[in-house]
């Protein structure tokens, strides 16, 4: 016994030492780690080492409700070189940045609807592209009808806010003809196809698809069409007929989910407390999203080969909750299901069937 203690003092001798020298060192050794991180990571392209194909960014898997764990709505894509952004919630540019996805090559960002926690970051993005890619013309941004106001509203908002750069970076940076964005608006036929190819260049395609999240009228989901890869987003809606057509053979859905039971219990024990508005919210917002089954069963008509879920409603502050919130969604969908997270890239190799997923937050 007497080794035993022999070793256990000096074992805490080391753990002394080491600490004694890493509070005598801490400043260099601190600023080593900087160095290197400066060095690795600082002025560099981490997307220019992804293979080509498709990857998607998942910035913001939240909804409007609080959450210190995911942004609001937002999806970024690359298709081979190509950046687009789907949406762009609170926080998704800062999480497109931490990323690492290339904001400097932004060619368009593309909203479902104009929800405010859809827009809400558009500002700091639009100016994230002005300034960090040196733009010479403003940021094209894509829309239902309606979306010119809200470009308008964004535009005006941050008109000083631009002057300032201009004059403190000068133009050669801060290019006064590259500021802001300039809005398209997208009119999707009347039909019963309810889809319009925006997109078609080469080994890219992106189709608008028209969905129902009454009263918010129009509303979209989107697939994108990279070579032999390809992804559909829901953007807001109800089970939709029009969506799963238009998603055929994708082999990623990402897909809005809403709990039914969960946010109804939520909004009655509001009701129980007194909170008569937000209890009322609670309710009416049941009417306009789709279940987590519902989606599963959409992603299983569809024949995708994963679904992935964003618009987490609501809150799910521990991981257990995760399958509380799916439900039986894992024996209606044949294929992988993931409950999406802020910071997770899921790439779609071109000229390959592999879907990985990777976190970066």
């Amino acid at each position: 016994m007497i080794w035993i203690r022999r070793l256990l003092i000096a074992l805490a001798g080391l753990i002394v030492l080491a600490l004694l020298g890493f509070n005598l060192f801490k400043t260099q050794i601190a600023s080593a780690a900087f160095n290197r991180v400066l060095d690795q990571r600082v002025g560099t392209d981490p997307s220019l080492e992804l293979r080509d194909g498709l990857h998607v960014y998942l910035c913001g898997t939240g909804s409007p409700m609080p959450d210190a764990t995911r942004a609001g709505p937002c999806l970024g894509v690359l298709a081979g070189t190509r950046a687009f952004v789907f949406d762009v919630g609170s926080g998704g540019t800062r999480n497109l940045g931490s990323m690492g996805f290339p904001t400097q090559r932004l060619e368009a960002v593309y909203l479902t609807h104009l929800h405010s926690d859809h827009i809400d970051g558009l500002g700091e993005l639009l100016t994230i592209s002005w300034i960090g890619g040196s733009r010479t013309e403003p940021t094209p941004v894509r829309g239902p009808v309606g979306t010119q106001e809200v470009v308008d509203g964004f535009n005006a908002a941050y008109r000083l806010d631009s002057t300032y750069r201009v004059a403190h970076h000068g133009t050669e940076v801060a290019n006064p003809n590259g500021f802001g964005g300039v809005a398209e608006e997208i009119r999707i036929p009347a039909g019963p196809g309810g889809q319009l190819v925006l997109l078609d260049d080469g080994d890219l395609k992106i189709t608008a698809i028209r969905v129902e999240h009454a009263p918010i009228e129009p509303a979209f989901g989107y697939r994108i069409d990279y070579k032999d890869r390809s992804i559909s987003i829901s953007g807001d809606t109800i089970y939709q007929s029009r969506f799963v057509t238009a998603s055929e053979g994708v082999d990623v859905m990402l897909h809005e989910g809403l709990d039914n039971e969960m946010v109804e219990a939520i909004g009655t024990k509001l009701g129980e407390r007194g909170l008569k508005n937000p209890a009322k919210i609670f309710s009416d917002i049941l009417d306009y999203h789709t279940d987590p089954e519902e989606a599963a069963r959409a992603a299983q008509e569809a024949g995708a080969k994963s679904l992935v879920y964003y618009h987490i409603v609501p809150q799910l502050p521990v991981k257990i909750l995760e399958s509380v919130w799916l439900g039986d969604s894992k024996s209606m969908f044949d294929g992988k299901i993931t409950v999406g997270q802020d910071g997770l890239i899921i790439s779609l190799p071109a000229g390959s069937e592999a879907i990985t997923q990777r976190n970066t937050l």
